[in-house]
């Protein structure tokens, strides 16, 4: 499917007309289903972004909040995607959102996805607001092009929700949303900020398959909107 593209001068102008997108987009949600749901990815670049949402005006009590993917780590640990998210989302107005983790107490991944695809099956589905970033090897969410269990995160007739991968170049076992379920959302978004991301992004939509860069799985299977400032 084609990529529309939203591109900004700044990263300050993206984050602050990206924001008012996704609240007003939750308000519909409210409006048209009484709740509404925003999937989040970890990283530095969507922490300006947070902020500003944290700031937002909403009824944050109707809205439910999870991740796209998680590394397999205690909260206390700076690799953690949900202490992010509690630091730098879930403050100020959005504290009143609903928080479902995608961590439990297993120490292996694998024993937790049946556990996870449950605590996120109370989240309004499809999800109203979905946030994807890239790294520079083209993964998407925690699906790694390196990674054995990219096959099955891929499958679109799965019928999963959750995956647990293990990635070989990059550290901590994961827990990641499956394709099926990422494409399934009313509103897909990538968010990327730098020329080295778009650059990687147009490279791989131009001459990649989607198991060698898994985020050309989620462009070919789904509207997505790009959001990117240098």
């Amino acid at each position: 499917m084609p990529l529309t593209q939203s591109l900004y001068e700044s990263a300050e102008a993206l984050n602050q007309e990206f924001a008012k997108e996704i609240v007003a987009l939750l308000k519909q949600g409210i409006d048209e289903r009484g709740r509404a749901s925003l999937m989040v990815s970890g990283g530095r670049t969507p922490l300006p972004l947070f902020k500003a949402l944290s700031e937002a005006d909403l009824d944050w009590s109707r809205v439910d909040v999870s991740l796209v993917d998680e590394r397999w780590v205690d909260e206390s640990s700076d690799a953690s995607n949900t202490r992010l998210v509690k630091q730098n989302l879930l403050v100020g107005k959005a504290a009143a959102a609903r928080f479902i983790e995608m961590k439990s107490p297993e120490a292996d991944a694998a024993d937790a996805v049946i556990d996870c695809e449950g605590r996120l099956s109370a989240v309004s589905q499809p999800f109203d607001v979905l946030i994807l970033g890239m790294g520079e090897d083209g993964h998407t969410a925690s699906l790694f092009p390196c990674s054995e269990q990219l096959a099955d995160g891929l499958k679109l007739d799965s019928g999963r929700v959750c995956i647990a991968t293990q990635p070989t170049t990059a550290p901590h076992q994961r827990m990641s949303l499956t394709l099926p379920a990422i494409v399934a959302s009313r509103n897909i978004f990538l968010h990327l900020t730098g020329d080295k991301k778009r650059q990687v992004l147009e490279d791989a939509v131009a001459n990649s398959t989607a198991t060698e860069k898994p985020i050309v799985a989620v462009i070919n299977a789904a509207s997505v909107t790009l959001k990117w400032a240098p």
